[in-house]
Parts: C-alpha cells; structure tokens; sequence
C-alpha cells in the first residue's frame, strides 16, 4: 500500500510540475511579445517624431504639393491614433505609401536633394524604417512561438484553462507591397 501512494504522490507531483512548467513557458512567450510590441511602438515614435520635420522641409522648396502635404500629415494621425495590431499594420502600410510619395516628389526639386536638412532627415527616417522592420520580425517571431505553444499538445490544455490567446501577427499591406518597384528611365 505504501509504494501505491508514493506512486500516486509521484505522478501528482509530476503533474503539478509539469503545469507549472508549461504555464510559466506561456507567460514568458506571452511577455516576450508584449515586449516585442513595445519595441515596435517606440520606433513608430520616433518615425511620427520625424515625419513633421521632413514635411516642413519639403514645404520649403515644393509649395505647391500642398495635397500630398496632408495626405502624409492625415496617414500620421490615422496611424497614430489606430488601435489594435491589424488596424495598426493596415495605417502604418498607409503612412509607407504616403511616405514613397513624399520621397518621389523630392526627386523633382534638385535644391531639395542637396539640402543638408532634407538628407539628414532622410537617412533618420530610412533608419527608422530599417528598425521597424527588424522590430516587426521579432514581434512575429515572438508571436508565431506563443502560437505553436498554445496550438501544441499537451500545452494547449493548460492554455485553454488559463485563457492564452493568440496575437495577431504584424504584417504588410499585402502582394502588392511584396513585388518589386518597377523603375523606368
């Protein structure tokens, strides 16, 4: 009778432990993302930071675009104010598109591309753009981890009783997006 419960006390405390060990792995994943997210929403700043400076300069030489002007200052404040990862993913696709625009228009104003305020604010916000992407991949990759946890066997039984959801991931606009920019001459 003594093995039989040392037995049955063995399998409980493997149990416990194991439930312990598959809720505290979800916790991480789950704080990993949200940490993930975070980095994404700092460089987001930085490249909102930037983008009125970069329009105030383009003003200076290309006055009368004043329609793309707010254009980009309107895709600013929708991404901004967007909530949610797949609204935020959908204007911050918006803002890129604006943003090329912006960048396009420049090459018409020769005194624009020499100026030293407009290259500088030039190389901040590819840097941004350079660091939101690499922020994108560590949120998805974090995300997609938490996924195949809660997806998983046995550990999708321990999330479902603690209530783990999945994240959405970040993605870009679309297909459209993923093709390369035809350059003509």
């Amino acid at each position: 009778m003594a093995i039989v419960s040392w037995v049955i006390l063995a399998v409980v405390v493997v149990a416990v432990l194991w439930i312990i060990g598959a809720f505290n792995g979800l916790v991480t994943l789950k704080n990993r993302a949200k940490e993930a997210w975070a980095d994404i929403d700092v460089q987001l700043k930085r490249r909102y930071d930037l983008i009125p400076n970069l329009v105030e300069t383009v003003k200076g030489y290309a006055t009368h675009e004043k329609q793309l002007f707010e254009k980009v200052t309107q895709a600013r404040a929708n991404a901004m104010n967007a909530q949610g990862t797949g609204a935020k993913a959908e204007a911050e696709n918006a803002l890129s598109g604006t943003l090329k625009s912006l960048f396009a228009v420049s090459e018409n104003y020769p005194d624009l591309k020499a100026s030293v305020n407009f290259l500088e604010l030039q190389k901040e916000l590819t840097d941004t753009e350079d660091k939101i992407q690499a922020s994108r991949r560590f949120y998805n990759t974090n995300v997609r981890d938490l996924s195949i946890k809660i997806e998983s066997f046995p550990d999708n039984v321990i999330a479902n009783v603690f209530g783990f959801k999945q994240m959405e991931l970040f993605q870009t606009a679309g297909e459209a997006e993923r093709e390369p920019v035809g350059v003509k001459f």
